[in-house]
């Protein structure tokens, strides 16, 4: 969330990418920050994946950050 922020004080558009274990802690730093940052959220949990399940949830999460990051630029 920091890296977000931090690219958007610098006029740089930015989407963070979590997974959905995290949309009420982001919510809460957001809120906490003060901002309202672009964020897509894929399902949890990721880090057991294998290479093509991996892939699999970022192709199915790459149209809606491409979206985010045309509406937060």
């Amino acid at each position: 969330m920091h890296d977000i922020v931090d690219l958007e004080g610098r006029g740089k558009p930015g989407v963070f990418i979590a997974s959905t274990e995290f949309v009420e802690a982001a919510a809460v730093q957001a809120a906490a920050l003060g901002v309202e940052p672009a964020a897509v959220f894929v399902p949890h949990p990721i880090q057991d994946r294998t290479d093509d399940e991996m892939r699999a949830i970022a192709d199915a999460a790459v149209e809606e950050v491409l979206a985010a990051i045309s509406r937060a630029g």
